[in-house]
């Protein structure tokens, strides 16, 4: 049946193959080598759609049509095989030459690792615990474990496969209705593709020309955005359809306490830390070693500890000694005069020319100069802070005159280095006093209970947020670069296996086969990318669809408009890889005639290429799921849960148009 399969594809692309050699045989008077990129295009779909491996697929499209476009340019047909293959090895070297690419296989090896440490099933069940008084507490929590778990591993088929065999077996005991259920899960494990690290993003970068790192930056408020329009939509429907999300039952609530706890009369809703308190100093503690009791004090305290370091640090941060090294720093926006060129050397501001009595030489007074400054002993102290010149210069908190041997030694000696201090902002005290109002809120109801479940949390869901924000923070702020990154989190992934005693031979080796065949995957994707978009070009496709696109006389609205309804259509048939490397090729060239922002068009095709995995009939995710649901979850009902969902992704892409600082804010204040 297999052999039979193949064959009739086989036929088929021959058939297309053919269809299009006759089409161009007798329609050369008709058809320019526009059209035939074109044709090209159409065939590269059409292929992909019954199933031949796109890479090569893209390869092949691309020699053929490469070769007829330089035989039709008078080349013979030796030198226009010659000059194909030649664009081939070149296209083919430029893309493994190109470094973006290799922070792939570190990302992709970072999440099988993480996969594979068995984290998700403690993260799940911490999270589902922590939030169990939420409406729809479930849905909330596998939205949450979502997302966290698709931001630490990238991989959509992992994290849906995963949450389908832990997630959805409880939601349907829970009484959760089945199309809920199947679109939290499949909704959830696509955020992957869009909140950083994401390969999607890297892919995108490496295409567009545009810089990873301030991809991440830009599609961080995007993808917690998101996320948050999932987790709405879930509780708003937990409140008018109780019977789709119901609550949990105490005994689903229920958490059992440690002996030792339970040893000194610890209840489940007890204070915790006033209770370990008296066990320390009381009769209480018999039976309980100290040490037990002081970790356990410890771990309660811990939030507390933490908050402090970070108030300590910010209030640092807002006081910190500003060093200036110019007077002109310092000079207000919008002041009138400027120093000579000519006076002082680069880097600094020259001394004015001393005076016979050794001190300080008399500025001119005439209008437009600078005033006379009031009169000093040699060496004396100059102007008093804030005290400004009739020039519009101020000057600087602090300064002090410099001697008078000192300005008759050197006519260009830089300025003195000023330190100045500043005082805590309003909105640091306005932070703190939120975070110390949140502190003891939390220690106020710190139950024996939520201390159980804050422990879980410990040890399931700080670990791969300390990981994320590890790799995300040294990207975003610019302490590595992309693949430097890459590897700590590849790192990271190592010892989180290790830690949780999943590092053996056997994982490892599983993982180092994936992450092969999946960069395997991506190269040639590039490589046949970069051979088919050449063909294009060289046929002249991109610049027959740019005249077509620019003789609509479209605005920038009704462009991005367009575009992403075509990304959306081509989000049924196709994958996301799929349309970054054969679509965005044609798209990019066209952004600079609309004034717009590659960055800011980038977020955009990342929200919307969600919808690749969640738009039938291939839609990916649905098919996951299915894989690993009980047998009366049909296909239709996963479909029908996937469609609210799909509705959010277009209601967020028509807020980050209409609001673009959502992605466009950390980027500028970051890099710009």
């Amino acid at each position: 049946m297999k052999i039979r399969k193949e064959l009739w594809f086989g036929f088929t692309l021959m058939a297309l193959i053919g269809a299009a050699a006759l089409a161009m045989v007798f329609s050369v008077e008709t058809m320019t080598n526009g059209h035939y990129g074109l044709l090209m295009l159409s065939l590269v779909v059409v292929a992909i759609m019954l199933g031949f491996p796109t890479a090569f697929t893209l390869m092949g499209m691309g020699m053929m049509f490469a070769f007829f476009a330089y035989h039709s340019g008078d080349q013979t047909a030796a030198g226009a095989m010659k000059q194909t293959l030649d664009l081939m090895v070149q296209r083919a070297f430029s893309v493994m030459g190109n470094d973006v690419l290799i922070s792939i296989p570190l990302f992709v090896f970072m999440g099988y690792l993480v996969e594979r440490a068995n984290l998700i099933d403690k993260l799940f069940r911490s999270l589902h615990l922590a939030l169990a008084r939420v409406p729809g507490s479930l849905g909330v929590a596998t939205l949450v474990t979502c997302a966290v778990f698709a931001t630490a591993t990238g991989i959509v088929g992992a994290v849906v496969t995963l949450m389908g065999l832990l997630a959805l077996p409880q939601m349907l005991r829970a009484g959760y209705d089945v199309r809920l259920s199947a679109g939290v899960i499949t909704a959830g494990g696509c955020l992957g593709i869009l909140i950083p690290p994401s390969v999607l993003l890297i892919v995108y970068g490496a295409t567009a020309g545009v810089s990873v790192v301030q991809l991440y930056a830009g599609a961080f408020f995007p993808g917690i955005m998101l996320a948050g329009l999932y987790i709405l939509y879930v509780i708003i429907m937990a409140k008018l359809k109780p019977a789709w999300a119901p609550p949990l039952t105490a005994a689903q609530r229920f958490v059992p306490l440690p002996a030792p706890l339970t040893a000194i009369g610890a209840r489940g809703d007890g204070w915790a830390v006033s209770h370990l308190v008296k066990a320390l100093k009381g009769k209480r503690n018999q039976g309980v070693s100290t040490g037990y009791l002081l970790g356990q004090l410890g771990i309660a305290l811990l939030p507390a500890i933490l908050f402090a370091a970070v108030a300590f640090a910010s209030y640092q941060s807002a006081t910190t000694v500003v060093p200036v090294e110019t007077y002109e720093e310092l000079q207000p926006m919008g002041a009138g005069s400027s120093v000579d060129e000519d006076s002082g050397s680069e880097g600094g501001l020259a001394e004015p020319p001393s005076s016979d009595e050794g001190g300080l030489a008399e500025p001119p007074s005439e209008d437009g100069a600078l005033a006379e400054p009031p009169s000093t002993e040699a060496g004396g102290v100059s102007e008093p802070p804030g005290a400004e010149r009739a020039g519009g210069v101020a000057e600087p908190p602090g300064a002090v005159a410099e001697p008078a041997a000192a300005a008759t030694a050197s006519a260009q000696t830089p300025a003195e280095e000023v330190a100045t201090t500043k005082p805590a902002s309003m909105s640091f005290w306005i932070g703190l006093a939120v975070g110390a109002l949140a502190m003891v809120i939390f220690y106020a109801i710190l139950s024996f209970t939520r201390l159980e479940v804050f422990k879980m949390l410990l040890s399931s869901f700080f670990p791969l947020l300390v990981l994320i924000l590890s790799v995300l923070g040294s990207i975003v702020f610019g302490l590595a670069t992309p693949t430097e990154a890459a590897a700590v989190g590849a790192f990271g992934g190592f010892l989180l296996a290790a830690a949780y005693r999943q590092l053996t031979f056997g994982v490892v080796k599983e993982s180092v086969f994936l992450t092969a065949k999946t960069s395997a995957m991506v190269c040639w994707l590039f490589v046949g990318s970069a051979i088919f978009s050449a063909a294009f070009a060289l046929l002249g496709g991109q610049e027959l669809v740019e005249n077509w696109v620019l003789g609509m006389n479209l605005s920038k609205t009704e462009f991005l408009i367009l575009s992403q309804v075509i990304i959306f259509i081509l989000g049924w048939p196709l994958e996301w890889t799929e349309i970054i490397v054969i679509f965005m090729p044609i798209f990019i060239p066209l952004l600079d005639n609309f004034g717009v922002d590659p960055l800011f068009f980038g977020l955009l095709v990342a929200l919307n290429l969600q919808t690749a995995f969640l738009s039938p009939p291939v839609a990916m995710s649905a098919f996951y799921l299915k894989g690993v649901s009980p047998p009366h979850v049909t296909l239709n009902q996963i479909f029908a849960g996937m469609l609210p969902f799909m509705g959010i992704q277009i209601l967020a892409i028509v807020l980050l148009y209409q609001f673009p600082a959502i992605g466009m804010w950390l980027p500028q204040v970051l890099y710009r």
